[in-house]
């Protein structure tokens, strides 16, 4: 069964820059739990059938002039039979001032009345990207993750491969830390993925040998990032002679998480190799990929191979994260 989450209301009035026009009780006992923004123009008319009380409303322009249409009396039934449905919150855009019948619906109806000085459009977008990180599905798991010439990357392995060794080196040579040993995974869209650190261990790095360290203390605030999509995940694990490591990179190796596909590539880690430096170049060659360069491809051409003789293979891994 599917968690879900909630959110207050007085965080969405923070975050929009919201105007409390009326609001029956504190807003932090207020808990919204809908990613779904709603523009409750049909149900003015009185369609209802698929009337959603858990979403958040939005009258703009448009829903405010057919309603000026209407005789004042006629307008009052309306509104007063849209807020019976009792609508989680409603949000007048444009700064637009309710009418006296509205305040009076939303205080008989016990509904959160809202103004935002934004356009409609704007106001709806803003909102709607708001809640769709806020309330994502989310996953926390063991592992770093790091921005690397603008890419996630996300360091998974056994605990002492080198992970956050690997991050303070990467910090050092410019990047970024996200999170180290816990990340908070959201799927924030159909498609994309956002890590970002719980908030009681953010910008802390644990090095055995050192301790604890505060690595925005240390490193300054340009060394870390609050938030940031996954873009590659590169599993660590100790050096096996045993093993075959792909050399060529012709393998789409991929995992999923949270039912969406990320790349993976498995790093090898043994004394003497510059985690820091491979880190980088996997992160500007999987950018290179998503541009529609292959190297290997390029190298198998020059070498007189038809590439389309080698179709690469799709490889499932299990991260065990």
């Amino acid at each position: 069964m599917t968690e879900e989450y909630t959110l207050p209301l007085s965080r969405i009035i923070e975050n929009q820059g919201l105007k409390e026009l009326y609001l029956p009780r504190e807003p932090e006992n207020i808990l919204i739990s809908s990613r779904d923004v709603n523009r409750p123009g049909l149900e003015l008319n009185g369609y209802v059938d698929f009337f959603d009380s858990t979403r958040i409303a939005i009258l703009g322009r448009s829903e405010i002039g057919m309603l000026n249409r209407f005789r004042e009396e006629q307008r009052a039934e309306d509104i007063e039979r849209y807020f019976a449905l009792r609508p989680v919150a409603v949000i007048l855009a444009r700064g637009i001032e309710p009418w006296p019948c509205m305040l009076e619906a939303a205080e008989k109806y016990g509904i959160p009345l809202l103004s935002s000085q934004d356009t409609t459009s704007s106001a709806l977008a803003s909102l709607v990207a708001f809640l769709n990180v806020e309330l994502a599905p989310r996953i926390t798991r063991h592992g770093v993750l790091m921005e690397v010439y603008g890419e996630g990357i996300l360091l998974v392995g056994d605990s002492g491969v080198g992970k956050s060794e690997a991050a303070i080196e990467l910090i050092k040579r410019g990047h970024r830390l996200i999170a180290d040993d816990a990340v908070e995974i959201r799927r924030v869209s159909s498609i994309s993925l956002v890590g970002q650190s719980p908030e009681n261990i953010r910008h802390f790095i644990e090095l055995r040998g050192i301790g604890v360290i505060n690595a925005q203390r240390i490193f300054g605030t340009g060394a870390v990032k609050p938030s940031q999509k996954i873009e590659l995940a590169i599993k660590m694990e100790t050096w096996d002679a045993s093993k075959m490591y792909d050399r060529m990179g012709i393998e789409n190796e991929f995992a999923e998480i949270l039912g969406i596909r990320i790349p993976v590539i498995t790093i090898p880690v043994k004394p003497g190799r510059n985690l820091a430096v491979i880190i980088e170049v996997a992160a500007m060659n999987n950018r290179q990929k998503k541009m529609g360069y292959n190297a290997a491809q390029e190298l198998l051409t020059n070498l007189g191979m038809d590439p389309a003789d080698l179709e690469p293979n799709d490889v499932k891994m299990d991260l065990d994260i």
